[in-house]
């Protein structure tokens, strides 16, 4: 029986579908909603020659706030359902703040979206919920 499920969500249809999962499959279960921002990955640093501090640190801001502004609509979501959620925002690389936070909280279970890439976009991008699945010590459901 699935006591703590974390689940990572980026806006996507896909973590939605995954959230919408655990609502209807997991709802006795403590579930934490966790956001991870990976500034660097979509930071434009323009030249090589010149980094914008302040454009960077205002990017990271932006973020921030819709990052909290995306979990809020998630919390939300449950809340509609008369489901309380703990809500998680994380800065860094997604794959490995996922596997913290699982060590971290003690969660026994993740279910995740997966954008379900392929071939060449598989191997240049990689996949968060590829990695995750290989390295969590938990089960991990994935959700497309």
């Amino acid at each position: 029986m699935t006591r703590h499920v974390l689940v990572p969500i980026d806006g996507s249809d896909h973590s939605e579908k995954a959230l919408e999962h655990v609502l209807e499959e997991l709802s006795d279960a403590e579930i934490t909603l966790l956001h991870v921002i990976n500034p660097v990955s979509s930071f434009d640093y323009g030249s090589d020659e010149y980094f914008d501090a302040d454009g960077y640190q205002d990017h990271l801001n932006r973020q921030r706030e819709e990052g909290q502004a995306l979990l809020e609509t998630y919390r939300e979501t449950a809340a509609e359902r008369g489901i309380e959620v703990e809500t998680v925002l994380e800065t860094g690389s997604p794959a490995r703040r996922i596997l913290e936070t699982i060590e971290d909280t003690g969660v026994d279970r993740v279910v995740m979206g997966s954008r379900g890439r392929s071939g060449v976009g598989r191997v240049l991008f990689g996949s968060v919920a590829e990695t995750v699945t290989r390295r969590a010590s938990v089960p991990v459901t994935i959700v497309r």
